[in-house]
């Protein structure tokens, strides 16, 4: 096992929690279209824009959207 392996053995958990940073670094609360259109730009893996397209419409404070994604930003 390396070093860069993720959290829980979820793949892509380290990359979720640098987009969902990013995002919110300042703002409170994004709407899921935005994610999905700057996960889209940070050239995500089809499994993670999966789950972000699977989120339904409305705004998200971060921790919320990490606990919806899988991510692991408390």
């Amino acid at each position: 096992m390396t070093d860069d392996a993720s959290v829980a053995g979820e793949p892509g958990t380290q990359t979720l929690d640098d987009l969902l940073d990013d995002i919110f670094r300042a703002q409170e609360r994004v709407t899921q279209a935005e994610i999905y259109r700057r996960a889209v730009a940070a050239e995500l893996p089809p499994d993670l824009l999966a789950r972000i397209d699977a989120l339904p419409e409305g705004e998200y404070a971060v921790d919320e959207a990490s606990d919806l994604l899988g991510g692991s930003i408390a």
